[in-house]
């Protein structure tokens, strides 16, 4: 009786991570940059397969200093819109320099 019962328990847990929903949809984690001379802000958990124009970014002045603390893989442009032949692929836990220069990006 007390095999069944712990069986049935196993097989609950299981169904019940299994039943927990995943978002397909979002790149957990943090994709930070700078948008001054210290001034950093970012992206929680930023959408999925969505090009993102990044906030306080301008034609005059683009984000710099970009870090993909998230789970997915990020490709910055340095046009809005995800366009223009500029980019480059950041894989998860990636860090860029000052010099790197964006203003979108796309996650994976």
């Amino acid at each position: 009786m007390r095999l069944r019962n712990a069986s049935l328990a196993a097989a609950s847990a299981i169904a019940l991570v299994l039943a927990v929903p995943v978002s397909a949809d979002a790149a957990t984690g943090d994709f930070l940059y700078r948008v001054g001379p210290g001034v950093q802000t970012g992206l929680a958990d930023p959408e999925s397969r969505a090009c993102i124009n990044l906030p306080w970014t301008t034609d005059e002045a683009p984000g710099s200093a970009p870090a993909n603390l998230t789970t997915s893989t990020a490709t910055v442009f340095l046009d809005f819109d995800c366009s223009g032949d500029t980019f480059y692929v950041m894989n998860p836990g990636k860090k860029l320099g000052d010099r790197l220069k964006l203003r979108s990006v796309l996650f994976s």
